[in-house]
C-alpha cells in the first residue's frame, strides 16, 4: 500500500469513526428512544362498490342522488407529519360501477377553503405544488403493482404505474412511473366546504378479463400543499407510503361487468422542416401507428412502427464536472410505458439496460430512427415478465441495428423477489457487430425494514469475448435497513475492466467498490421544523489491482421543515480522484493525468412550497482538480395563475485551475413559460443558454392539444439540440432547426 493511500485510508477511518460517535452522540437517546412504527397498521381495510344502472352526472360536483347511494370511505390516517394521526382535515370517497366502468366521488373537507392551492391545468405535469388526490388500483389483486389515478382541485389528471412496489425513477421520483397514460375522465370543483372531484375509470383501462366477483387492491392518497400533510386510508406508516401496495385495502361488491379486455389503435402523421449542421434541409410527410393490446388480464403487448419522439419534451442543457458518463433520464413515450418491468439496478445510479441506449446516439445526442417494436410485459402466475425487441436503421454514422431485452422476475414473499436478464444487440458496424449481456438479481426483505440486494452480470462483445477470467462481469451485494430514525446501506461491488454493457448505463469499470452510509433522521418539538438528518457515507472505490482510483467520504447535515423548505448542506466532502486520460473540462482546457486531492463544501436552502412564488440556491466551494471550483446555482418559479406560470434558472461554474487558460466561467441558464388556455390546449417555451457552447443559445416552443383522452395535436419548433449527450466531457453535440406538426388518433376498435 503506498503512503497517500494509507494516509488516506487511515484519515477516512478516523473520520468515520468520530462522525459516527458524533452523531449518535447527537440522536443516540432520541433515536433509541424513538419508535420504530408509532403506530401498528394491523386492521383489513375494506371498501364496498356500488352497482347503478346508469353512470353518475361527472360534473366535479356530487350532487347527482346516485352518489348517496354508496357508503364513503372516510377513516383515513396522517403519514405526514404525525404518522397515524387523525387528519385535520376530513375526506369522504364513494364507489359506484356501471357495466362498463367504475366512478369515485371525492369530498376533500377543508375549513379554509380560500386556501386550497390548485395552479396545474397540464395534464402529466407533476401535482406536488398543488393539493391532490391519488386513487390506487391494484386490478390484479397481486400486491405488487397497481395503476394510480391522480387529480388536483382543477380537475387536472395525472396517472402511471407503481411496479414492484417502486414509485418514480430516481431520487424523489415520485409517487408512480408516469410514462403510462391511461384513457379516463375527471372534473373538479371548489367549494364552501373544500373541494370535490369525480372521475370515470373504463374497465378496459385496467384490462382485466375477470368479471365475476372482483376483489381489487385499493388505497387513497390526499395531499394538502399550505399542511404539507399527507392522508391515506391504508398503508399509512412513514416507511410504507401509498407505493407500498402489499399493504393496500380492498374493493369488493363489483360483479356481473363486460371485458375488460384493453386494445387500443393510435395511428399517426407528421410533417415537419429539419435542418442539421452542415446537412440540407429535409421536408419529410411520415406517419405510423402504436397498438395495444391486453393478452390477457396480467399481459399487454405494445407494437409500434416507425416510431417517432418529434413531440418529446427537450432534456435541459448540462455541464459535466465529473470525468465520468451522465445520466440523463428517459422521456420517450413508448420506452417509458412499464419501464419499471425492465429496471436492473447494479448500484448506485448504474442499469444494466438503459433505454437511451436504443434510437439516440450517446455521444453527440442524434436520434436514430426506429423501424418499429414491440413490448410484452404483465405477469404470469408469480413471474413477472417483460420482452422487448426494437429495430433501427442506419443514420449518421450509426449503423443499423436490432435489440432483444429479456427480463424475468419470480416474486417470493412479500417485496422480494429473484430474477434474470437477457440483453442481445446486433449492429451493422463490422467492428462492433454484437454485444449481449446477461446478469441475475434478487431482493429479499426481512422484517419489513432490512433489505438484501445481490446481482450477478456479464457481457460478452468482440472486443471483449468472456473468457472466465472475470474480467467481464459485474458482481455486487448490500443490506440495507430502512426506518422513520434509521437509514443505512452497506454494499460491495467488483466491476471488471471489460465489462461492457453496450444497452445498459455503467459510470466506470475496472472498480473495486465499498460503500457505507448511515442517515440519522429525528422529528424534534421545535415549532416548524419537520425533520433533523445527520448523514455520513464513505467511498473506496480502488481498480481490480487495488491502486487507488476514486475515494470520497462526506458528512452532511439537514433540515426539513413543516411548509416544505429545507436545507442540505454538505459540511464536508473530501475527494481522491485519479485521471487516467487528459479530462477535457471546457474548449481547450484539459486536466492533465494524475492522482488528486480535494475537499468541497455545500450549502443549499429551499423555500417553502405553499406560494405562488418559490425558489431554491445552491453554493458548492472549495478543491478541484488543483485549482478551486464555485458553483452557484439558483432557481426561481412563480405561479401567476392556473393558466400562467413561469421559471427561471441559472448556474455559474466558476473555474481557477493552474493551466494555461484555466480561470473561466461556464453559465447556464434557462428560462421557461407555460400558459394553459385550458386543461386540454397548453403552450410551453423553453430559452436556454450554454456559454461552454459555441451556439450558446436554444429554444423550444410547444403548443398540445389534448382534443379527446390520449388524442393529441402538436406543433413544435426547436433549434438547438433535443436529446443531450451522455459521454464524458462535454463533447460538441448536433444542433438542428425543426417544425414540426404532429397529429395522434386514440381509439377502441
Amino acid at each position: 500500500m503506498n503512503t497517500n493511500r494509507a494516509t488516506s485510508l487511515h484519515c477516512l477511518s478516523r473520520f468515520t469513526f468520530e462522525c459516527g460517535l458524533f452523531l449518535l452522540g447527537i440522536v443516540g437517546p432520541a433515536a433509541l428512544a424513538y419508535p420504530q412504527e408509532s403506530v401498528s397498521q394491523n386492521e383489513s381495510r375494506v371498501a364496498e362498490a356500488v352497482r347503478v344502472d346508469r353512470p353518475p352526472r361527472l360534473d366535479g360536483t356530487l350532487h347527482d342522488p346516485l352518489w348517496q347511494s354508496a357508503k364513503p370511505i372516510a377513516d383515513f390516517r396522517q403519514r405526514e407529519p404525525h404518522e397515524g394521526a387523525i387528519p385535520t382535515e376530513k375526506t369522504e370517497v364513494r364507489v359506484l360501477y356501471t357495466q362498463n366502468a367504475v366512478y369515485f366521488g371525492v369530498r376533500c373537507f377543508d375549513s379554509e377553503p380560500s386556501r386550497i392551492i390548485a395552479t396545474e391545468l397540464r395534464r402529466d405535469v407533476s401535482q406536488d405544488l398543488d393539493d391532490h388526490f391519488e386513487v390506487l388500483i391494484d386490478s390484479n389483486h397481486d400486491r405488487r403493482s397497481a395503476y394510480v389515478f391522480e387529480v388536483n382541485p382543477l380537475g387536472t389528471q395525472n396517472d402511471g404505474l407503481i411496479v414492484e412496489e417502486q414509485g418514480g425513477p430516481g431520487f424523489n421520483g415520485g409517487d408512480f412511473d408516469r410514462g403510462w397514460d391511461g384513457v379516463w375522465t375527471s372534473e373538479a370543483s371548489i367549494d364552501l366546504d373544500g373541494w370535490t372531484a369525480t372521475a370515470e375509470i373504463p374497465f378496459s383501462s385496467l384490462n382485466f378479463t375477470n368479471s365475476k366477483d372482483l376483489v381489487w387492491g385499493l388505497n387513497f392518497k390526499r395531499f394538502i400543499r399550505r399542511k404539507n400533510e399527507e392522508d391515506l386510508w391504508s398503508a399509512y406508516l412513514r416507511p410504507f407510503g401509498i407505493t407500498k401496495v402489499s399493504q393496500a385495502g380492498e374493493l369488493r361488491g363489483i360483479n356481473d361487468i363486460g371485458s375488460g379486455r384493453l386494445f387500443i389503435v393510435k395511428p399517426y402523421g407528421l410533417t415537419r422542416y429539419d435542418k442539421q449542421t452542415g446537412q440540407d434541409a429535409k421536408f419529410p410527410l411520415t406517419g405510423g401507428l402504436d397498438l395495444k393490446y391486453g393478452l390477457s388480464s396480467k399481459l399487454v403487448l405494445n407494437l409500434t412502427g416507425n416510431t417517432d419522439f418529434a413531440d418529446t419534451e427537450v432534456d435541459l442543457e448540462p455541464f459535466n464536472l465529473t470525468p465520468f458518463k451522465l445520466l440523463i433520464p428517459e422521456k420517450r413515450q413508448f420506452f417509458l410505458e412499464n419501464a419499471g418491468v425492465f429496471n436492473f439496478d447494479i448500484g448506485d445510479q448504474d442499469q444494466l439496460f438503459f433505454s437511451r441506449q436504443i434510437g439516440i446516439d450517446p455521444v453527440t445526442g442524434q436520434q436514430v430512427p426506429i423501424n418499429g417494436g414491440g413490448r410484452l410485459t404483465g405477469s404470469y402466475g408469480r413471474t413477472e415478465l417483460g420482452i422487448m425487441d426494437v429495430d433501427t436503421r442506419s443514420s449518421g454514422s450509426a449503423a443499423y441495428a436490432n435489440y432483444g431485452v429479456l427480463r424475468l422476475k419470480e416474486s417470493l414473499w412479500a417485496g422480494s423477489y429473484i430474477g434474470a436478464m437477457a440483453i442481445d444487440k446486433r449492429s451493422g458496424d463490422p467492428h462492433d457487430s454484437f454485444n449481449q449481456t446477461g446478469g441475475i438479481d434478487t431482493r429479499l426483505v426481512f422484517f419489513k425494514n432490512w433489505f438484501v440486494d445481490a446481482h450477478l452480470a456479464g457481457t460478452r462483445s468482440p472486443q471483449y469475448p468472456s473468457g472466465g477470467s472475470g474480467a467481464e462481469s459485474d458482481f455486487g451485494a448490500s443490506l440495507s435497513y430502512r426506518s422513520n430514525w434509521l437509514d443505512g446501506i452497506v454494499e460491495k461491488r467488483k466491476i471488471g475492466p471489460n465489462f461492457n454493457p453496450e444497452v445498459g448505463f455503467i459510470e466506470r469499470t475496472d472498480s473495486n467498490q465499498t460503500f457505507a452510509d448511515l442517515n440519522f433522521k429525528i422529528r424534534p418539538e421545535v415549532s416548524g421544523v419537520r425533520e433533523l438528518q445527520f448523514e455520513g457515507f464513505i467511498l473506496h472505490a480502488p481498480d481490480t489491482h487495488n491502486v487507488v482510483q476514486t475515494q470520497e467520504w462526506q458528512n452532511t447535515f439537514r433540515a426539513e421543515f413543516n411548509n416544505g423548505a429545507y436545507s442540505d448542506d454538505d459540511i464536508v466532502d473530501v475527494f481522491t480522484q485519479r485521471i487516467t486520460l487528459p479530462f477535457h473540462i471546457y474548449k481547450n482546457v484539459f486536466i492533465p493525468i494524475g492522482l488528486y486531492h480535494f475537499t468541497r463544501h455545500q450549502l443549499t436552502y429551499g423555500s417553502g412550497q405553499d406560494r405562488r412564488f418559490t425558489y431554491n440556491f445552491f453554493e458548492r466551494f472549495g478543491g478541484y482538480y488543483g485549482g478551486t471550483l464555485n458553483e452557484f446555482r439558483v432557481r426561481a418559479n412563480y405561479r401567476a395563475t392556473s393558466k400562467f406560470s413561469v421559471s427561471a434558472s441559472e448556474t455559474w461554474d466558476r473555474f481557477r485551475l493552474p493551466l494555461e487558460h484555466g480561470r473561466f466561467s461556464v453559465v447556464l441558464a434557462s428560462l421557461q413559460a407555460n400558459y394553459s388556455f385550458n386543461r386540454f390546449l397548453t403552450f410551453t417555451s423553453l430559452i436556454q443558454m450554454d456559454t461552454s457552447n459555441t451556439q450558446a443559445l436554444s429554444t423550444n416552443f410547444r403548443l398540445r392539444y389534448n382534443y379527446r383522452p390520449d388524442s393529441d395535436i402538436y406543433v413544435i419548433y426547436n433549434l438547438g439540440t433535443q436529446f443531450a449527450s451522455i459521454a464524458p466531457a462535454n463533447p460538441p453535440q448536433v444542433r438542428e432547426t425543426r417544425l414540426a406538426v404532429k397529429w395522434s388518433y386514440s381509439f377502441a376498435p
